[in-house]
């Protein structure tokens, strides 16, 4: 918390009230009452002669006292009353200072005491910076610190900089004290009658020094690890800048920061930052994980930090050094708020995480757009399929229900008849549309976020066209079929058995289950979207899993496989491997989500369920033929066609805006162009709206 407001004190003995209006008169004669000043006075005469914690709760009333939003109006001269409170406050302290040895005195021995009695190798080598252990062990660590009260640290100047600045916004008010003034109050307290051989300043100094040895000690760790090594096979062990920036360090600490030194450490970050954007940029390539990416951004922010040190040890002492200090104790504050906050760890994370599992998914959705009308003919004749296939999952669905069995065993069927079902698509090339949004989606996210804006605008305005015309295709085919599939199956079953696969009861239960606005219709189908959203990202991270893990060259060069298919067997399956894997995740994933919500309902006591629009608009061709022809002419039915296009939009809508904002958030793309590219699309579709809707002529 921050420091109480000064209060007036009782005259105490040695110091009356005359004494008092002597101070006022002679630093404020044109205020002499103001409380700036009567503060001021009180501060002066109350340092502690002995004690930390009575220095360092000193130094806290001291801050609150500048940090006063109330201007010293009236102290100053007129060119100068309209100057912020901080620089009133400060030229009033120096004044003050200047004139009276009995008053700098005191002030000089507390600064050089607390210094002395405290160590800032803490502040400038860990405070703002990952603590080292890896992404869930911070993302713990940071929860432990938020639930559990912190021991005091009385002798860290880590622990004094949130005690003075307590809140965010404190960094703002840092920012913008003036250099110039701070300089020439330094100057004053590390004079004296008797100056210390090791002064504040001194002191300040060895512990910059220390921390870019320690910090170079760290990166130097972080930057050999095998897994940032086999991500830069352009640059070899004994030429990697890690190995030299230990080295480098040291020189800079035996030869107290010389001016060379501190170029030659320049330098070597500058070779230490490119290599992090090689194994960057290859992480495409082989792969990501979460705690791969934490340990590139600690790299990226330890190399920042020993670049703001060197050039506080570079500056000219005085006003510039000065001014380099407060740019490293104003980023010092804010990352020492920002690295408390566990929401900001799993954010600045996740991002490069999420936009290279996207750029996966969005890889397997490029296998949903077509160019061509050769393209768009086989996309409706393998969504044919998918139809066809949806049509007896429907069946299975409905016969699954039927049986008696426990909530466990009743969800395992679901998720075994939707697996198999989806399974059975990708073995046979057929599409089920709703599984085309989040990776289209994704698609578009990753073009979205590539080249400059000219280039980037006019593919995207072919791209989309190509989208949503396939996607249109796909659906068409699957429900296209499903009718058809559905009722050719009743028939057959009619014929075997003499009834309907269907009972009127049964038949009853999915027209009305169906409705749109007397069931929880469009609920679950914003929850089937969902789910069908974190299909999309299971597929792209399991594809990233296998990457990173390279199980592909695993398989290629595995003894066993290679004894008993052959070199050219085994290249060939991990070939298969490689192109099916995310196909094979999102859709196993997809199957599981898709069985978890009923069984999860019936655990809880609530009705969840999903509404998958290709498979219920089976189920409800199943209860057409059931009800009979004069039946589907009914209201009830129709609104359940009615509720088959509102889950077709929900579904849709749902898992394409998800994937499309998370790919946009992970690019970082701009609000302006994404309001750009709308307005362009809308005046594309308005002058040729048969682009999005049929393939092209030719």
């Amino acid at each position: 918390m921050s420091a109480p407001l000064l209060q007036p004190a009782p005259v105490r003995e040695g110091r009356s009230s005359r004494e008092v209006d002597a101070f006022c008169v002679q630093f404020a004669p044109r205020a002499p009452g103001h409380p700036a000043v009567r503060d001021l006075q009180q501060l002066l005469a109350d340092i502690p002669s002995e004690g930390l914690e009575a220095r360092l709760e000193w130094v806290e009333r001291f801050v609150a006292w500048l940090k006063d939003p109330k201007p010293a109006l009236g102290l100053m001269e007129p060119a100068e009353a309209e100057a912020p409170a901080v620089v009133t406050r400060l030229a009033l302290l120096v004044r003050v200072l200047e004139a009276r040895v009995s008053a700098r005195e005191p002030v000089a021995a507390l600064v050089r005491e607390v210094m002395a009695a405290t160590s800032g190798l803490k502040l400038f080598s860990q405070v703002g910076l990952p603590a080292g252990l890896g992404f869930f062990g911070e993302v713990s660590d940071r929860l432990a610190r938020r639930l559990l009260p912190s021991p005091p640290e009385h002798h860290q100047l880590s622990e004094l900089l949130l005690r003075l600045f307590p809140v965010p916004e404190d960094a703002g008010w840092l920012e913008h004290l003036p250099p110039q003034q701070l300089a020439w109050l330094s100057a004053l307290l590390q004079g004296g009658t008797q100056p210390p051989v090791r002064g504040p300043a001194q002191v300040v100094r060895t512990s910059l020094v220390d921390a870019l040895g320690l910090l170079a000690v760290q990166t130097a760790a972080l930057g050999l690890a095998e897994d940032v090594r086999d991500r830069c096979p352009e640059v070899s062990f004994r030429a990697s800048p890690f190995l030299k920036l230990r080295r480098v360090c040291e020189g800079v600490q035996a030869r107290d920061a010389a001016p060379d030194s501190l170029r030659e450490l320049g330098d070597v970050v500058e070779e230490c930052r490119e290599v992090v954007a090689i194994v960057s940029s290859h992480l495409e390539q082989y792969g990501v994980s979460v705690d791969l990416v934490y340990r590139l951004e600690r790299i990226r922010r330890s190399l920042e930090r020993m670049e703001a040190i060197a050039r506080v040890l570079g500056a000219v002492p005085g006003e510039a050094r000065w001014r380099e200090g407060l740019v490293l104790m104003t980023d010092l504050l804010r990352r020492a708020h920002t690295d408390r906050s566990v929401r900001a760890v799993v954010a600045g994370n996740a991002r490069l995480l999420a936009r290279k599992v996207i750029e996966r998914a969005g890889h397997s959705g490029e296998h949903y757009i077509t160019t061509t009308r050769a393209e768009y003919h086989r996309m409706v004749h393998s969504a044919a399929g998918g139809g066809l296939i949806t049509a007896v999952t429907a069946i299975l669905k409905l016969y699954a229900a039927t049986l008696v069995l426990a909530p466990f065993f009743y969800g395992l069927a679901l998720a075994g008849t939707y697996v198999g079902s989806f399974l059975m698509m990708q073995v046979t090339g057929s599409t089920l549309a709703t599984k085309q949004p989040s990776m289209t989606a994704a698609t578009l996210g990753s073009a979205i976020g590539q080249g400059g804006t000219g280039g980037r605008l006019s593919h995207l305005m072919e791209l989309i066209p190509r989208i949503t015309r396939s996607q249109i295709a796909t659906a068409l085919g699957n429900m296209g079929t499903v009718l058809p599939a559905a009722v050719g199956l009743s028939m057959a079953f009619a014929w075997w058995k003499g009834h309907p696969l269907l009972n009127t009861a049964q038949a009853h239960y999915v027209v009305d289950a169906l409705h749109p606005w007397r069931s929880g219709t469009i609920f679950y189908a914003a929850l089937t979207g969902v789910l069908l959203w974190l299909s999309s990202l299971v597929a792209g991270w399991l594809e990233n899993w296998a990457v990173y893990r390279r199980i592909p060259e695993a398989l290629a060069h595995h003894r066993v496989l290679r004894r008993t298919l052959g070199e050219e067997g085994a290249k060939k399956l991990a070939g298969l491997f490689s192109h099916h894997i995310a196909g094979l995740g999102g859709n196993v994933s997809i199957g599981v989500l898709l069985a978890l919500p009923p069984v999860v309902g019936s655990f809880f006591g609530l009705p969840l369920d999903v509404r998958h629009v290709t498979l219920s608009f089976g189920q409800l061709c199943l209860a057409g033929y059931a009800l009979g022809p004069t039946a589907v002419l009914r209201p009830d039915f129709l609104a359940a066609l009615g509720g088959i296009g509102l889950t077709l939009a929900i579904n849709f809508g749902v898992s394409f805006s998800l994937a499309l904002a998370v790919a946009l958030r992970a690019r970082d793309v701009p609000v302006r162009d994404m309001l750009r590219l709308v307005r362009l699309m809308s005046a594309r579709f308005l002058r040729d709206p048969r682009a999005f809707l049929l393939p092209p002529r030719v």
